[in-house]
């Protein structure tokens, strides 16, 4: 007759700590030589915690590279991801043929096109 599985607490650590940083479950199976169903039946707790505690970790890193006033991008991010923040991007149209169009009116849009060009090449 097997002998039951009994999880160590290194098991439990290494599971936590797998689980965080993504690995999948048949994997960190595989480490700790059970079967997948036996990882998920001892182990839930870990394998759920990880996860949310190391997004908790970097969401807490983000957080304070973006209010430290020396990481634009990660403040930028932080906006765009929580605060809704989006890039504008103005499309005009312009209904007139280039022919009905006088010199001026051509080269204002000539002007306005490039510069859409530059702001979506610059992105």
């Amino acid at each position: 007759m097997p002998v039951p599985f009994e999880p160590t607490e290194e098991q439990r650590r290494t599971v936590r700590a797998m689980s965080g940083f993504g690995i999948p479950q048949a994997d960190i199976a595989t480490l700790i030589e059970i079967d997948d169903k036996t990882l998920r039946k001892h182990f839930r707790r870990e394998l759920d915690r990880g996860s949310i505690e190391a997004t908790a970790k970097v969401a807490q890193t983000l957080f304070q590279m973006a209010t430290s006033g020396d990481n634009t991008a990660a403040a930028i991010f932080w906006m765009k991801a929580r605060a809704g923040w989006r890039e504008k991007h103005e499309v005009v149209l312009s209904a007139r043929a280039a022919v009905e169009m006088t010199d001026d009116e051509l080269m204002e849009e000539i002007g306005r096109a490039r510069a859409a060009r530059l702001t979506i090449d610059a992105e």
